[in-house]
């Protein structure tokens, strides 16, 4: 269970839609290489991963101009949160830590966070 203890780094448009699909619920960070503050919230989405149970993906959306439609991504980092293969919330409001990210999921997810009970 690699993939609910640390984020997954995705390639492509068809990674991304694979590993939604594989999850009740997913966490897809968009970030792009050399931007600091996406450097920073991989550990902090890491340790969520471990806390919360929920798996989270990262990928760069630079080079595939169907991730860049499918997200309309403006700015990153950006957070988008899947459930049952739909996006039903995202937040694109840089870095975030990790008590953030949690009440995040908490608030559209609650029911699947592992620590919330």
């Amino acid at each position: 269970m690699d993939e609910l203890t640390k984020p997954v780094h995705l390639e492509d448009n068809d990674a991304v839609t694979q590993f939604i699909e594989s999850h009740d619920v997913a966490l897809v960070e968009c970030y792009t290489s050399g931007c600091t503050l996406c450097q920073a919230m991989e550990p902090v989405l890491g340790n969520v991963a471990r806390e919360t149970g929920i798996p989270i993906g990262l990928v760069n959306p630079r080079d595939d101009l169907a991730l860049l439609e499918r997200f309309d991504v403006r700015s990153v980092p950006a957070l988008f949160l899947f459930r049952d293969g739909t996006q039903i919330a995202h937040v694109t409001d840089g870095f975030m830590g990790g008590d953030e990210v949690v009440s995040f999921l908490e608030t559209h997810v609650q029911d699947a966070v592992s620590g919330s009970e």
